[in-house]
């Protein structure tokens, strides 16, 4: 079948852009940069996006449009014979069903909670009360399950009139919308009485602070969120790789895209921790902060029924262009491996994706008794990890490596992909710092993220998970460094 193309650069960008501005930016980051440092934190953060996260989607987008395929055939028409650089392939498709396993249920919550503040039900609201109304959601499967079906439905039907007619379109509208939602949200909050110490914090750099949260801790969060706020690693961004036009160089875009990413990260962060100042409110209250911290907020300002609906579009909206971008991913995977057309991959994978969802949305409540990753976890916090932990850095590893090894791609043939087309050329002479210092930073970032996770759940329990952890490592470098077959 014929390969789509973006309609145009500004689709690509902004379809680009949306997969990667989700909940990890507008959820996430404001939470981190409360518990470590502020300023601080936001700064090293910066800097590792820059060294780190960049290379990496120029090597996601390099091989999605060289080969024209998603992860899920791309290695096979770009590796060399013999090699077996194709079993990487299951990190990305397995990596794209289990990240939508967790993230629809989430785009529900926020679906949910934006009809809740356009309903009014946070209007003179106690924290309790509030706080009371998240616990029902997670307690009742029906609603969890509406949600959750009802974001999958929209965003398979998006996907069902293709590149152009469908996701280009929803994105150029919806990033449009966010963008002025965050703008306009952003004003708001910077002119609330007692805004101003919110923004000395988020501004200035207090490397005391740093010091007390531990500066280790401070790195490594910056690090790890530089890397995941981009969405690299599963093939979410490859399969918009393969959907480009050769006019315009990947290192341009790719930095295009990084810059309107940040720009998100850094508003929602404008948004939320000035109010959390003028309001007395812990910004470092963690996962809670969007659905029991907010909702106060919102509960006590002027005006909070429409504040607190627009907020909640907002992250709305965030959610379901990643969401939708990484349905993509999903719909291209079948059509790619089996032949299968558009509609009949989307009918199928709507259907799967809805099952696949359930033991997310029962693991609030029916099967709530289950902890799978230590005291107080869920089964959504098992796929999180599976995903962000594992998969995503793993399948970064695998790109880095296949572009610059002479058993994979090849660094010629990768820098004549990259730079093919106008703008900004990705620099020949870095080779041995994409093919040996940033993978060395990620193993290093991998390793601690299980160290960190399990070494307060026993000597047992982390020695089994490190094992986990040393033997999919060890996958990825045994796809990379095998001697190729006869």
């Amino acid at each position: 079948m014929k390969r789509e193309k973006f309609g145009s650069r500004l689709g690509f960008i902004l379809v680009s852009a949306g997969c990667a501005i989700g909940i990890g930016n507008v959820w996430k980051f404001p939470y981190l940069c409360g518990e470590l440092g502020g300023a601080a934190f936001i700064l090293i953060y910066l800097i590792f996006l820059l060294i780190m996260g960049i290379p990496v989607l120029v090597c996601e987008f390099a091989i999605g449009r060289g080969s024209r395929y998603s992860v899920a055939a791309g290695f096979e028409e770009l590796e060399p014979k013999g090699s077996r650089w194709h079993h990487t392939k299951w990190i990305g498709i397995i990596g794209s069903y289990l990240l939508m396993m967790f993230y629809t249920t989430v785009g529900g919550w926020m679906m949910y909670y934006c009809f809740r503040s356009v309903r009014g039900d946070f209007v003179g609201a106690t924290p309790d009360a509030v706080e009371a109304g998240f616990a029902d959601m997670l307690g009742s499967p029906g609603t969890l399950t509406m949600w959750t079906v009802l974001i999958c439905v929209i965003g398979f039907a998006v996907c069902w009139f293709g590149i152009q007619k469908g996701i280009e379109r929803m994105s150029k509208v919806m990033m449009t919308a966010l963008l002025l939602i965050m703008v306009v949200l952003a004003v708001r909050s910077f002119f609330l009485d007692g805004a101003g110490e919110g923004i000395r914090f988020y501004l200035v750099p207090d490397f005391a602070k740093m010091q007390q949260t531990g500066i280790g801790n401070v790195i490594f969060g910056a690090m790890s969120q530089a890397f995941f706020t981009l969405s690299i690693g599963i093939g979410a961004m490859m399969i918009f790789g393969s959907y480009m036009s050769k006019d315009r160089s990947l290192a341009g875009e790719a930095i295009s895209i990084t810059c309107l990413d940040t720009f998100v990260a850094l508003m929602a962060g404008f948004i939320i921790i000035p109010a959390c100042f003028a309001f007395g409110i812990e910004p470092g209250a963690g996962p809670s902060l969007i659905f029991i911290t907010i909702p106060n907020i919102f509960a006590q300002m002027a005006g909070g029924q429409f504040w607190g609906a627009l907020f909640f579009l907002f992250l709305t909206f965030a959610a379901f262009t990643t969401i939708v971008a990484v349905f993509e991913n999903i719909i291209s995977f079948d059509m790619d491996l089996f032949g299968w057309s558009r509609n009949k991959s989307v009918l199928v994978s709507v259907v799967l994706i809805i099952v696949l969802s359930m033991p997310c949305v029962l693991g609030f409540n029916v099967l709530a008794g289950w902890e799978p990753v230590g005291a107080g976890s869920t089964i959504m916090d098992l796929e999180d990890f599976i995903v962000s932990n594992n998969l995503l850095p793993l399948g970064s590893l695998g790109y880095l490596l296949f572009c610059t090894r002479k058993n994979g791609w090849g660094w010629d043939n990768f820098l004549a992909e990259v730079n093919a087309g106008n703008g900004i050329k990705f620099p020949k002479g870095i080779r041995w710092y994409v093919g040996y210092v940033i993978p060395v930073i990620i193993m290093i970032i991998y390793l601690k993220g299980y160290y960190d996770k399990f070494v307060g759940e026993g000597p047992a329990m982390l020695a089994g998970w490190m094992a986990v952890a040393v033997l999919l490592l060890g996958f990825v470098l045994y796809c990379a460094f095998a001697k190729k077959k006869a």
